[in-house]
């Protein structure tokens, strides 16, 4: 059967009907459904050879936003984070956006980027071209490190040698070495190449070679997805559609113009790129640090996303960033969760994985612009952040419902207030 990512009342469904409605949709074992569950997933003894230092386990909780399609395939999404609303309003956005076509992404090729720097070299652009005069035999001897790799058409793709004429210890040369990982992530193969060329690189150069590191700005390895939202889809409450569309687009032109607020911007977009690249066992500290460096790259910190309208009036938005993901190695690889979440998207390769992931960043990032344009982040936030409350003053069971519902009709989402509705509620007192 054709996965749909649509499931009418979802949310209303219990624990278990949920994961057994994903279960059925996406054909997975009982032991991967235990893995999405908690209840068999990553365990102390297997993380233990993970780090270091192991004490236990930190858990995160585990939604699914519905609703995205994605170069006309529909995906179920798994997003791990703690803070509310953000898988509801991912969702939420996706809906609006089946309407216009769902979203559109493409990546360029998964090209990273490995750094050696070469210090102490007595003549820099002598020994910068010294270095380019043999790039061919470099990549060459570079292709040959990691076998299966070139077996699956990756490897270096090319050698670029920057100087850096001013820093705090002045002059030095840097070479990139350009290098395809496939469906990897690909920090250790970078690495790997990095100090496998070093010494090579010190007789070329006539100078030391000092760090030999990837680069997390993966300026090379880009992800752009972009949505068109039909002007009608627009339209709620008393906010006709040409308010929210022109209110929403003010708000991204306050991002791109003001680096304060281009922050907590690319904070939203990273919400829903975080929790699925958590999701899927891959490195979001990572994707962060590319994500936050592209923004600035022209110089000034601006948005990653754009919003405008088409010629009909529809909004239309675009995303593009550096996210290098994998879903071979690592993590994904050993943690029982990651590779359930990958089997739920039915993902094929990295490239497909960042076509995913770049569109709920971008589904998040039109969720918290229609908020803040129209009825304010707080309204919706606020209800859901209300349960944490009830949980954290005592609640438990129906209570917890009971009691968020009391916290958002008095507009005090507070937990003294909290705690002294429940202490009232258990003496038979305030109803």
């Amino acid at each position: 059967m054709t996965l749909s990512s649509r499931i009418s009342g979802f949310y209303n469904l219990s624990l278990e009907e949920r994961l057994a409605e994903l279960t059925r949709r996406a054909g997975l074992t009982e032991e991967e459904a235990e893995a999405l569950s908690g209840a068999a997933g990553l365990d102390a003894t297997q993380a233990d050879h993970m780090i270091e230092n192991v004490i236990g386990l930190h858990a995160l909780p585990l939604g699914v936003a519905l609703n995205f399609q994605v170069n006309g395939r529909d995906v179920l999404v798994p997003m791990a984070i703690e803070e509310p609303s953000v898988v509801a309003g991912a969702s939420f956005m996706a809906k609006l956006a089946r309407a216009g076509g769902g979203f559109h992404a493409h990546t360029s090729a998964p090209e990273m980027i490995a750094q050696i720097q070469i210090l102490d070299a007595p003549d820099l652009p002598s020994a910068r071209l010294a270095i380019l005069e043999q790039k061919a035999e470099l990549l060459a001897e570079a292709a040959e490190i990691d076998p299966v790799l070139k077996k699956l058409g990756g490897g270096p793709r090319d050698l670029e040698v920057r100087l850096i004429p001013d820093s705090p210890i002045g002059p030095f040369l840097v070479v990139h070495l350009i290098y395809d990982v496939r469906d990897a992530m690909g920090a250790n193969a970078l690495n790997t190449a990095a100090e496998r060329l070093a010494p090579r690189l010190a007789a070329l150069s006539g100078g030391r070679v000092h760090l030999r590191i990837l680069s997390n700005l993966a300026d090379r390895r880009l992800a752009r997805a972009r949505c068109t939202i039909p002007l009608q889809e627009l339209a709620f409450d008393d906010f006709s559609a040409e308010e929210v569309r022109d209110g929403i687009i003010a708000a991204w032109a306050f991002a791109a113009a003001d680096p304060y607020r281009a922050a907590t911007h690319n904070k939203g977009i990273m919400n829903g790129v975080d929790a699925v690249v958590i999701a899927t066992g891959n490195d979001w500290r990572a994707v962060e640090a590319g994500a936050h460096a592209y923004a600035a790259r022209n110089g000034r910190y601006t948005s990653l996303s754009a919003w405008g309208r088409d010629a009909q009036g529809n909004l239309v938005g675009s995303l593009e960033m550096p996210l290098a993901v994998g879903i071979v190695g690592g993590a994904t690889r050993v943690h029982p969760t990651a590779r359930a979440a990958l089997k739920l998207m039915g993902v094929a390769s990295a490239n497909e994985l960042a076509e995913i992931i770049v569109s709920v960043g971008l589904a998040q990032n039109l969720a918290a612009l229609r908020a803040l344009a129209t009825e304010g982040i707080q309204r919706g936030h606020m209800t859901l952040h209300a349960r944490q409350v009830a949980i954290a003053a005592g609640a438990q069971g129906e209570w917890i419902e009971r009691l968020a519902r009391r916290l958002v009709e008095e507009k005090t989402v507070r937990i003294d207030r909290a705690m002294e509705i429940l202490a009232a509620w258990k003496t038979g007192g305030e109803t």
